[in-house]
């Protein structure tokens, strides 16, 4: 989704921007400290403590810390997750157009129907047949079963283990029935928490999703001072979003920062 780095490793991209930021804005400091606390003493004034036990002063605060994905409780998920195991078809997945079988994981927090096979008729595009697996969840099984026809599946069995067929480059999805299925691949968007402890630090207000409440366009937060961009803000998690809630988020605080340095009343 970032035109020009298709198959690029995202740590080239990250490297290349840093360099090109630092070769440009003699104003900009990177400083690759581990920020243990963050404490705000005024709209204008917040004191960050880092890992080596030193002191920042700071007038405003842009968060971009990312978020943490927590996989559900199946044995071999982590060891698939990006690699067989895919959360956006626009991301991942084209690669495998024309499957004969894939699957759709249907266990939390994927849990309600619409958004279940929503993420299967997107699934559909790439392969012939679609199994929904709810992983021995009977009423969700039943909620999906409008959707059953030739190309379309809803598997309620319980799921013992996932694991790779290196040979098919595909997923083995073993049940505890001791049968199991081959799909080339399977979809799932796992549970996601904002990282860092600066939420609770702060006292900021979350969305029903868990990310940080920072609206467009300014992005600012639930405490006046502080912005949030990226991933900490919103399940839809890509880059190019990301770069434009931190576009938005450094407009808004420097826009606060000029508002405040002549005395007038901030636009946000």
């Amino acid at each position: 989704m970032v035109p020009g780095w298709e198959n690029r490793n995202p740590k080239e991209f990250r490297s290349v921007t840093k360099a090109d930021i630092q070769s440009n804005y003699s104003t900009i400091q990177f400083a690759d400290v581990e920020v243990t606390k963050i404490g705000k003493e005024s709209d204008s004034h917040f004191k960050l403590s880092d890992a080596d036990g030193r002191e920042w002063n700071f007038r405003k605060v842009i968060l971009a810390v990312g978020s943490s994905d927590t996989f559900p409780d199946l044995e071999g998920y982590a060891d698939l997750w990006t690699k067989r195991i895919f959360h956006c078809l626009f991301c991942h997945g084209y690669e495998d157009k024309g499957a004969a079988s894939v699957g759709v994981l249907v266990v939390f927090p994927v849990v309600i129907p619409a958004l279940a096979i929503h993420m299967a008729e997107n699934a559909a595009q790439l392969s012939k047949t679609v199994t929904l697996y709810t992983d021995g969840n009977e009423e969700l099984a039943t909620q999906l079963a409008s959707i059953q026809n030739v190309q379309f599946k809803v598997d309620p069995r319980k799921i013992k283990s996932l694991s790779a067929n290196k040979t098919s480059d595909s997923v083995v999805v073993a049940f505890t029935d001791g049968t199991q299925k081959e799909e080339r691949f399977l979809v799932h968007n796992p549970a996601t928490s904002v990282k860092g402890p600066f939420v609770a630090q702060l006292g900021m207000n979350l969305t029903p999703m868990g990310d940080v409440q920072a609206d467009a366009p300014a992005h600012q937060t639930s405490v006046r001072g502080v912005f949030a961009a990226g991933d900490c803000i919103t399940p839809y998690k890509v880059i190019p979003g990301a770069i434009s809630s931190g576009c938005n988020a450094a407009v808004a605080a420097s826009t606060q920062l000029q508002a405040e340095k002549y005395g007038q009343p901030p636009m946000f």
